[in-house]
């Protein structure tokens, strides 16, 4: 099973450890963090844009396109009620060039089919083990 750690550092700020690449996150000034880095709701939407921006340069690229300087621009919604949740993410593509009518639906279906938005689609299992720290006398 790949591993990733998060840390505590101070307050609402955490590091995040992913092989050998950190980034810190925390919560914006209103919401009474120290806007440090990303918010977690952040770094999963972040993710599905960055997974979709793959996928788009990868059948442009695939298909002998231009694929340099994909751009995907995301936007989302919090769920007004209860339980807090994201309610909606909107995807916005922007290939380098204009692309053929006859591979846009092939884009398209690339692009939906990205591993994070199939694990949005088929929310995969989530076990928490809670570990004690009993220290010995």
């Amino acid at each position: 099973m790949e591993e990733i750690r998060v840390v505590h550092r101070e307050n609402d700020a955490f590091t995040v450890l992913i092989r050998d690449h950190v980034i810190d996150v925390d919560q914006p000034y209103v919401s009474g963090g120290m806007d440090e880095g990303p918010t977690p709701v952040e770094l999963f939407v972040a993710a599905l844009a960055a997974c979709a921006a793959h996928y788009a340069r990868r059948y442009l690229a695939g298909r002998a396109l231009p694929a340099t300087g994909v751009e995907i621009t995301a936007g989302f919604v919090m769920n007004p009620g209860v339980p807090t949740r994201v309610a909606r993410i909107r995807l916005h593509l922007r290939p380098p060039v204009d692309v053929p009518a006859e591979a846009l639906r092939g884009l398209e279906a690339a692009v939906g089919s990205c591993t994070v938005h199939n694990s949005i689609l088929d929310a995969p299992e989530v076990e928490l083990d809670v570990l004690s720290t009993v220290s010995e006398v």
